[in-house]
């Protein structure tokens, strides 16, 4: 059986974070927005929502992501843990954020294939979290390496 990472093998890095954000939107219960960020350059690759969101709020979210997963204390942080825990990596510590808000339930996770990437999936606070996640890294998975 193919993966979807090998279908895509083909595709332009755009078009493979544009799947990538499609079958998160499609295939995450209560999904309400999808996108992702690179977290070297602060940009917004993709997003899909059910709503129309002025560009502004949308870079915001992107600027967000990168002071919530690489802020300076958030790096002081993962720095911490890692030395007393002996983890010698330049691997960021925290893959995965969750958080809830009035309505909504964001989740924020890093590829394992690309650890500058992220990505974020924004559902009704209805959903359940256990199958946001696993349906969550399960698409991640399923699009292997961007």
């Amino acid at each position: 059986m193919s993966s979807k990472s090998d279908t895509n093998a083909g595709l332009s890095l755009s078009d493979r974070v544009g799947l990538l954000v499609k079958d998160l939107r499609t295939e995450v219960p209560d999904c309400v927005a999808t996108g992702v960020i690179d977290m070297s350059t602060g940009m917004l690759m993709s997003v899909e929502t059910v709503d129309s969101h002025p560009p502004e709020v949308l870079d915001m979210l992107a600027a967000a992501t990168l002071e919530l997963f690489q802020g300076r204390n958030v790096t002081m942080i993962e720095n911490i843990f890692k030395e007393r825990r002996g983890i010698v990596s330049d691997r960021h510590y925290f893959q995965e954020i969750l958080v809830n808000s009035e309505n909504l339930a964001h989740l924020f996770m890093r590829l394992d294939s690309a650890d500058d990437v992220v990505a974020v999936v924004v559902c009704r606070k209805t959903v359940n979290v256990g199958m946001l996640f696993a349906q969550a890294r399960r698409v991640l998975k399923d699009h292997g390496r961007l």
